[in-house]
């Protein structure tokens, strides 16, 4: 917002300098973005924040400054000669959508004589960069760069029928706008219209065929309040931000729309000579009251941490217009002004108080004292899940904890009706509360693959929800933190970051999977720790994939319970020492149905192997020439050490023959020659 300083010197009177007010907006929470000489004027660019409608012009600058320096506020008189002509028997208003439109005044000047602006005027607009147009259209602009409140004028003469209706527009009407953009409308738009056709886009801009012009001679003049919504989501539809959208869009005084009309109706009647018809044509289909918002003095001082007194928090209150009542020593009530759309509650109280009695008035300690609480277990664990996934290449995603009919089917075990869900959500789709991770997670894999970022590997660690089978109405779902994980890599792979991530966490625990069926996957497995179940594990199978776009790829899931993987953290394993004698290694590649899994394997080798295995590893699959149809080669690593002394080789050719048989025996293992 640009302000003018010697136009704002005609709403407060002070003798402080350009840096000085800049000092004093800036700590009302006004910085100034720029400073810049105009002549004899200086121009401070004002920054406003999108709920301070009522400072985007100067008498709201003015009212600011007048409450933090004790001024006084200086409101322009209005002295409005009417004729005997009543206005209502001229024009005619309408409003056929009251919850898009709360009010709409009109009043009529006639015998008026466009031409140029008197030079005070034009110097005050062209001070804060505005282009003087003509004496009607200077007017307007000069009110509302003012008031903060937009106004427009029309030729009166090509409003068919003088009446105005604000409707929404009808699909496929056409505007052309004042600046000759050939505006396409539909029934989300507000505009203004005649008996026959639109004449403005409410609150965004004019149309050309109602302009003032050089031959007009009576104005039809229009101060209203539209939807905020309704003008912002028009303007970007048009690309036709204007000055007047920009107020619209963060709120303008409703019920100061008379004053603002008579002002700008003065104006106009002064610097173009024209006559002012009797009365206003005043449609205001619900005035809405403001309600009283009480504030505790104890509290304000708790949360500011310093003592206000009870006067200055008065004296504070009554210049900016709050008109505050004591209710006792302690209880404050306060009646926001029309202007102050953005006090709601205590908490917008206790701020007002705050800032103006001054932010640096606030006593700083020579000393701050800070005390650092140490992590609990439940953060350093989640801590330690977040790095080694970070090195293991996986990154982090953050969800909302919604999932849409067609996530909830896929991935849950429930019915999407059996979800807690809401009814309103900015994206009406998603509107169940999740129960896994697991969806969440391949859609956003699904985004990245879009966007082409491949390879893939994300995790969350969040809250699900999943209700109980007996869920009554409302009852909360049970509340349970999750680990999810997503790869687009081979299930081994995802096998091997479980294992090392749940060791990271619970050292010594032991790691099983067990096969399982999930309607997701083609293949499962659950996965448990020391006998309970931490969770589940999948391959994506290629009809659930085709939904997200991944039935190409290679997709595997996990979701951990992190609660459970909680209570096994920082556990202590027995120490062992180093082995005294060396190991051998033992590599078996064997040729086996195709069924066969790999947990029957190790249960076989187990079985037949001697207290000297040490260690069981996976030490590849492979599928192709010369393995037959139906059969699959898997190599098995094992690792021998005796504990009493140097293993020899031939004594370790006779626990691996054993172990063979056994393999031959049970699962009709061969061993690959070739």
């Amino acid at each position: 917002m640009k302000i003018s300083l010697d136009w704002l010197r005609d709403y407060v009177e002070t003798d402080l300098s350009a840096d000085e007010i800049g000092d004093i907006l800036s700590n009302l929470g006004f910085p100034i973005e720029d400073t810049e000489q105009v002549g004899d004027d200086t121009m401070l660019d004002v920054e406003v924040t999108s709920n301070r409608g009522d400072c985007l012009g100067h008498i709201g600058i003015a009212r600011e400054l007048a409450a933090a320096t004790g001024a006084e506020l200086k409101i322009p008189a209005i002295e409005l000669a009417e004729s005997d002509k009543d206005v209502r028997s001229m024009v005619q208003v309408k409003i056929d959508e009251p919850t898009l439109c709360n009010r709409y005044t009109a009043r009529v000047i006639e015998g008026i004589k466009v031409g140029p602006s008197p030079e005070w005027m034009q110097k005050r607009l062209e001070a804060i960069g505005v282009r003087s147009i003509n004496n009607i259209v200077d007017v307007t602009n000069f009110v509302m760069m003012e008031t903060g409140h937009p106004l427009h004028a029309f030729e009166y003469d090509e409003i068919g029928g003088q009446t105005i209706i604000v409707r929404k527009a009808a699909n496929g009407e056409e505007l052309i706008s004042i600046d000759e953009t050939q505006c396409k409308l539909n029934d989300s738009m507000l505009v203004i219209a005649d008996e026959k056709n639109p004449v403005a886009m409410a609150g965004v801009m004019g149309g050309l065929d109602s302009e003032v012009s050089e031959r007009t001679t009576t104005v039809l003049l229009e101060a209203a309040h539209f939807d905020p919504v309704t003008i912002r989501t028009a303007a970007r539809k048009l690309v036709l931000q204007s000055e007047a959208s920009f107020r619209f869009e963060r709120l303008v005084d409703t019920e100061n729309i008379d004053w603002v009309s008579a002002r700008c109706a003065q104006l106009m009647a002064d610097v173009s000579g024209g006559t002012v018809a009797k009365g206003i044509v005043d449609v205001w289909p619900e005035k809405r009251e403001r309600e009283t918002i009480t504030m505790r003095l104890s509290r304000m001082n708790a949360l500011l941490g310093i003592e206000i007194s009870l006067d200055k928090v008065l004296s504070i209150f009554t210049a900016l217009g709050f008109a505050p009542e004591t209710k006792n020593d302690d209880l404050i009530a306060c009646t926001p002004p029309s202007w102050r759309h953005d006090l709601y509650r205590e908490a917008d109280l206790i701020e007002e108080a705050a800032r103006c009695y001054g932010y640096d008035n606030i006593p700083v300690e020579p000393k701050i004292h800070i005390e650092v609480a140490a992590p609990n277990l439940r953060e350093k664990t989640a801590g330690k899940v977040r790095s080694f996934l970070n090195g293991a290449g996986f990154y982090e995603s953050i969800n909302v904890s919604f999932v849409d009919t067609q996530t909830a089917e896929q991935f849950c075990e429930q019915m999407p009706q059996q979800h807690l869900s809401v009814a309103d959500v900015s994206q009406k789709n998603l509107n169940l509360l999740r129960q896994n991770l697991i969806g969440s997670l391949i859609s956003v894999m699904q985004s990245n693959y879009n966007v082409g970022n491949r390879p893939c590997r994300l995790f969350e660690l969040a809250n699900t929800f999943v209700s109980d089978a007996n869920h009554k109405p409302g009852q909360l779902p049970n509340e349970h933190t999750r680990i999810g994980l997503t790869m687009d890599d081979d299930f081994r792979v995802m096998r091997g970051v479980v294992e090392e991530l749940v060791q990271s966490v619970a050292l010594g625990s032991t790691i099983e999977f067990k096969p399982a069926s999930f309607k997701w996957a083609q293949i499962g497995t659950e996965i448990l720790i020391d006998g309970e179940g931490l969770g589940i594990a999948g391959l994506l199978n290629p009809e659930t994939g085709a939904q997200f776009d991944l039935d190409k790829k290679i997709v595997t899931a996990v979701e951990l319970d992190f609660d459970l993987l909680l209570e096994k953290a920082g556990a202590i394993p027995a120490a062992k020492p180093i082995p005294r004698f060396p190991a051998i290694v033992r590599d078996l590649s064997l040729i086996i149905d195709e069924p066969v899994q790999w947990a029957q394997i190790t249960s076989v080798v187990q079985d037949k192997a001697p207290a000297e295995l040490e260690q069981i590893d996976f030490g590849g699959l492979y599928r192709g020439k010369p393995i037959p149809n139906g059969k699959k080669s898997i190599t098995v690593s094992l690792r021998f050490r005796d504990e009493q002394g140097t293993l020899r080789h031939e004594t370790v050719d006779g626990f691996e023959g054993a172990i063979l048989t056994g393999l031959t025996d049970t699962l009709g293992a061969k061993l690959r020659t070739a």
